[in-house]
């Protein structure tokens, strides 16, 4: 089929409605197989990001998010910012420093440059995350690939995530230093280098709780450190369901006193906004 002329390109597109691939959305999120114990009409995104992929999306107070290695190769570069203000944004500095702690696992809490909780992590089977190294950049994939374009055999986390943040009308200047999920990396104690750990392997999850409105931008892949020479990446498996944010009385909310402070914050920031 020819599409050379409108008339054909609107036939071929047409032709196409109903084609399911792996990475893509389901459309409504409500018809894809939900997690155990979710019900699917609380479904509110269902989507596989391809190897190399990217995807972003913006989701209400109380959402979990999950995010699922499927064959061991996923690396999530994530970015948060409020929804409400996108000028607050994720601070990996601030994620490490106020909770003494730079190795993310359950019951860490992801933080903003306010001093509030964008999101916590809520579960973790993998334990294999980075908060030290960012993502790639175009000048260092042409270095390893030789090609570090967005639309590239081989896109870097940084191009991929410009083009989450230009669907929520923000641009590179407005990214911070993202966080990977999936393929860590530890720092000697002898030498203060980073130590390479990778993946955990196929089926591990991520599951993240937004304590506030956000804009989440992702990007699938390899980890900046990768030590492979070649571009190593699989699909991650992504669902977005319903729920209840953090509050007074629940176990995560004074587990740590730098971490009830910030929910204070995010608390007291939210009623402001006349959001309980």
């Amino acid at each position: 089929m020819s599409t050379a002329t409108t008339a054909g390109a609107r036939a071929h597109a047409r032709s196409m409605a109903g084609t399911v691939v792996e990475a893509m959305p389901v459309l409504p999120a409500t018809a894809a197989a939900p997690p155990a114990g979710v019900d699917a009409i609380d479904l509110v995104r269902a989507e596989t990001v391809a190897g190399g992929g990217y995807t972003s999306l913006t989701v209400a107070r109380g959402t979990t998010l999950r995010l699922e290695d499927l064959t061991g190769d996923a690396c999530a570069h994530v970015v948060l910012l409020n929804a409400a203000g996108p000028h607050e944004r994720l601070n990996i500095a601030d994620t490490v420093k106020v909770l003494w702690q730079a190795y993310v696992t359950t019951g860490h809490l992801l933080l903003s440059d306010q001093g509030r909780v964008l999101a916590s992590v809520v579960t973790d089977t993998s334990g294999r995350h980075d908060t030290f190294c960012g993502t790639s950049t175009k000048a260092r994939n042409e270095q390893r690939y030789g090609d570090g374009t967005a639309f590239g055999p081989t896109p870097a986390g940084r191009e991929l995530l410009t083009l989450a943040a230009a669907k929520h009308g923000l641009s590179k200047r407005d990214l911070p230093p993202s966080m990977a999920f999936f393929q860590g990396v530890r720092v000697d104690s002898a030498t203060g280098t980073f130590a390479w750990l990778g993946s955990a392997g196929r089926g591990a999850v991520v599951e993240l709780r937004a304590e506030m409105d956000l804009h989440v931008l992702l990007a699938n892949v390899p980890h900046p450190l990768d030590p492979r020479a070649t571009y190593e990446t699989g699909p991650l498996r992504l669902h977005a369901w319903r729920g209840e944010p953090t509050r007074p009385g629940d176990e995560l909310w004074g587990l740590t006193p730098e971490g009830e402070r910030a929910f204070l914050n995010t608390q007291d920031y939210l009623a402001a906004r006349g959001i309980s």
